[in-house]
């Protein structure tokens, strides 16, 4: 059974989010992902005005006369959650940790995709995989997504996006939405976690080649979509002092003292490149990506990602 106040803290995300997909972003994210998946229906002839890009050139010339393609949209998309229950989701400076703003992502993508009559599914990744849920409808599957994505306790603290994406390759032969919902804060893409103090350039720029190959590989088979989860103390130290920090993925201690200025400078200069970094990586992969912090509402920043994909397809 499960405990009252577990029951109780879902219900919660649950409430919170369902008035934002109801009255926005399920027409929203039916608009920019439907028609996405496409089935082959039949091959039929050549009629003036149709695309000549959907000619069957293998059956035309057998024919010698031209034959087209004909594709159906799919009825149904599979949304595949990728989330990231590595030891930095721990971390929250504001009222929320990441863990719990990620769990209300999740939340509000798969009750979007369950009004849209789509399958809903889950990996959570460490740097191994911690557990995969296989894609079903209904709100009750959503539900145990939901307490999974919020309470699971995993059993490695680190992050490893390339064994994650290798596993969605494997598990998931369809195409599919696949968020990945992450800090991207020691992956492959990132090896300079929150608070260290020290990253290795050269180790940065190979690990982020190496997730390069990875996630330009899931974009060609799936529509992916980096969801960066950020607190602002992991940008911008606050001035509390001598503070003793730890890497909650390695273990790392380090003492800083955060009332030095030149320091928080220098950290913020080291984070903004490391996300650039990230960025670049993310760009040259063809991904989009929105970035969400744990000190602001996101709805407004979904919305607008929605918007800015839906006028991009408008016009392709």
């Amino acid at each position: 059974m499960i405990p009252r106040e577990i029951l109780k803290k879902i219900r919660q995300i649950e409430i919170r989010t369902n008035r934002l997909v109801s009255e926005t972003l399920a027409g929203q994210y039916h608009s920019v992902f439907k028609g996405q998946g496409m089935n082959f229906d039949e091959v039929r002839e050549y009629q003036p005005g149709d695309e000549v890009r959907s000619i069957d050139w293998n059956v035309t010339a057998r024919m010698n006369h031209p034959f087209i393609k004909k594709f159906v949209e799919e009825r149904e998309l599979t949304l595949m959650l990728m989330v990231d229950v590595s030891g930095s989701g721990r971390f929250g400076s504001q009222d929320q940790s990441k863990r719990e703003l990620t769990a209300e992502i999740a939340s509000v993508l798969a009750f979007s995709a369950i009004r849209n009559n789509d399958k809903v599914g889950l990996i959570l990744f460490s740097d191994q995989i911690e557990k995969f849920i296989p894609p079903r409808k209904g709100r009750r599957h959503v539900l145990r997504v939901i307490r999974e994505v919020l309470f699971f306790e995993p059993s490695r603290p680190g992050t490893n996006l390339n064994h994650a994406l290798e596993f969605l390759l494997r598990v998931t032969p369809h195409r599919a939405i696949v968020p990945v919902i992450s800090d991207f804060l020691g992956s492959p893409t990132e090896t300079s976690a929150a608070h260290r103090t020290r990253p290795q350039p050269a180790e940065i720029d190979s690990l982020a080649q190496a997730s390069l190959t990875m996630l330009r590989q899931a974009n060609r088979r799936h529509d992916v979509v980096a969801v960066r989860i950020s607190d602002p103390y992991e940008f911008d130290l606050p001035d509390l002092g001598r503070l003793v920090f730890e890497d909650a993925e390695t273990g790392e201690v380090v003492e800083l003292h955060t009332g030095d200025s030149r320091k928080r400078t220098a950290f913020a200069d080291r984070q903004a490149k490391s996300q650039a970094n990230l960025q670049r990586v993310l760009r040259s992969a063809a991904i989009d990506s929105i970035h969400l912090h744990t000190n602001k509402p996101y709805g407004v920043e979904l919305s607008r990602f929605f918007a800015t994909r839906e006028r991009r397809r408008l016009r392709g």
